[in-house]
């Protein structure tokens, strides 16, 4: 009897609860769904800004674990495409989100100044 007072007393958040559920398996039905060129290319964005991220977290010359952190967050961000992708794949994209980076933060004093966290940093990126 305790139980059901307590489903009744508290309805609203199973039916919330519900709601999230549904929308998030909404979101990850519309992903799936989509071709794999736009799943790529939507991956591939994601990484410019992981790679950016990993960056300002680890400074140059950290490049093996600048990797590893992009792939765990990779690995949370889009698991159903890391299960079908190699990480050989993965390597490849990230080399190239690194490229995209470099030059990114040589055209945009602002962005290269946020990564780098100070004025004066040199433009020394992995």
């Amino acid at each position: 009897m305790k139980d059901a007072t307590f489903l009744m007393g508290n309805w609203y958040l199973f039916i919330a609860a519900l709601a999230m559920a549904t929308q998030a398996a909404a979101a990850v039905a519309r992903f799936l769904e989509m071709p794999s060129a736009e799943q790529r290319k939507k991956v591939k964005e994601w990484l410019l800004l992981a790679v950016t991220e990993a960056e300002k977290e680890l400074g140059s010359g950290t490049g093996q674990l600048k990797l590893r952190y992009v792939y765990d967050l990779f690995l949370q961000r889009f698991p159903a495409v890391a299960k079908r992708i190699s990480f050989e794949t993965f390597s490849y994209w990230v080399d190239r989100a690194l490229i995209d980076m470099r030059e990114m933060l040589s055209k945009n004093k602002a962005i290269y100044r946020m990564v780098k966290a100070e004025e004066g940093a040199e433009n020394d990126t992995d």
